[in-house]
């Protein structure tokens, strides 16, 4: 029985890589009943893939029609699909949303793709890296001699992945009112464009450098950066506001007059320098003790072997352990209608019958499948 805020929410995912798995962890987390699309012979299921947790999988052949004329048909009882070719793709394997609409004027149908649907770019190949380099976003995170790739969580996950729930949830709602489906054309560039929002009105504002490291939220300013411990681990401090600079400087001893001119970027390489020094007397594990917990804006830097134990994480069970693995339980929190890890990764066409059932197809229907090669 699946649980959560989306529970009844019918979702198709044609299987790919990287943002569209996961939006499609995200649905199913939440409750949401979502039957993945894979190809004959492709590897999953191993407990380790964690954003397949939680769906169906249905192996078909996309070369046959019939198993063309099967996606159809799910595409026909679902409320939304989430696809992440590139452009043109779906519409070359007869997929398309013009067609899927055509059968089903409510479906939701979410493109999935680095640069979007239009564009220079659209057909070109491209990561994670490539997609926020271009909206600024890359530039400005780094060190002084170069930018660093923040992980594929901007662009992949942030940009993509979290922008394609969003967009396919509202366009639900906007089914659900009026009967009209639609085309969500989610491209990672533009996700890590929006993200962005922030920054641009900084720049506008002109309290924006383009030299990284220069600004108070790139690790510019003293007083929100990293800094490493006695024992080489590192802890975070963010003490922006006064009265949390002013807890800072309490709870390191810190008397030196210099560090008044808190807000002034011209003090900021030497008072980092000199906050620094401090922080190197003490282990991570003293200065957890002594400013952990508090409005110093502290936290320590965990490594992923570290993190789940912290006891914060511990207390609100952040991180679950399913088939040996341990992973990020489901967010955000409902007190209604909490969601749930549906279920562990699934291997490829491991319910074949059982999905296709599920969502209308006869035994007749199944069965003429598999005799005609079209599904494992």
């Amino acid at each position: 029985m699946r649980q959560g805020p989306l529970t009844g929410l019918k979702i198709v995912e044609f299987a790919g890589i990287g943002p569209g798995p996961f939006c499609g962890m995200l649905l199913s987390d939440l409750g949401a009943d979502v039957v993945r699309i894979d190809r004959k012979g492709q590897g999953r299921g191993a407990p380790s893939d964690i954003t397949s947790r939680g769906r169906r999988s249905v192996a078909l052949d996309l070369k046959k029609p019939e198993a063309v004329e099967a996606c159809l048909k799910l595409m026909d009882g679902a409320d939304a699909v989430i696809e992440g070719f590139r452009p043109g793709v779906m519409e070359r394997l007869g997929l398309g949303p013009e067609v899927a609409l055509k059968r089903n004027p409510k479906l939701v149908f979410g493109r999935m793709t680095g640069w979007g649907q239009t564009g220079p770019y659209a057909m070109a190949a491209g990561h994670d890296m490539n997609y926020i380099a271009i909206t600024g976003a890359l530039h400005a995170i780094g060190t002084e001699e170069k930018p660093v790739p923040p992980l594929n969580l901007v662009g992949d996950f942030g940009g993509g992945a979290l922008y394609l729930a969003f967009g396919l949830l509202a366009g639900v709602i906007h089914a659900r009112e009026t009967g009209r489906g639609q085309v969500i054309d989610c491209a990672m560039s533009d996700g890590a464009a929006s993200l962005m929002a922030m920054f641009y009105g900084f720049k506008a504002a002109g309290i924006w450098k383009e030299e990284r490291r220069s600004n108070m939220l790139d690790g510019g300013a003293h007083f929100y950066d990293t800094y490493q411990c006695s024992d080489g681990k590192w802890v975070s401090i963010g003490s922006i506001e006064p009265q949390f600079y002013a807890l800072l400087l309490e709870k390191t001893g810190i008397d030196d007059p210099d560090f008044q001119k808190q807000h002034d970027r011209s003090a900021w390489p030497e008072l980092r320098r000199k906050l620094a020094h401090v922080i190197a007397q003490k282990t991570q594990a003293e200065w957890t003790g002594i400013m952990g917990g508090t409005d110093v804006c502290f936290a320590p830097v965990l490594d992923l072997d570290e993190a789940p134990k912290h006891p914060h994480n511990a207390a609100r069970q952040t991180f679950v352990e399913i088939g040996g693995v341990v992973q990020p339980a489901p967010a955000p929190r409902f007190s209604a209608t909490p969601g749930a890890v549906q279920g562990p990764p699934p291997a490829i066409g491991a319910h074949d019958r059982e999905a296709l059932s599920d969502w209308g197809f006869s035994d007749s229907e199944i069965g003429a499948l598999q005799g005609a090669g079209a599904m494992a």
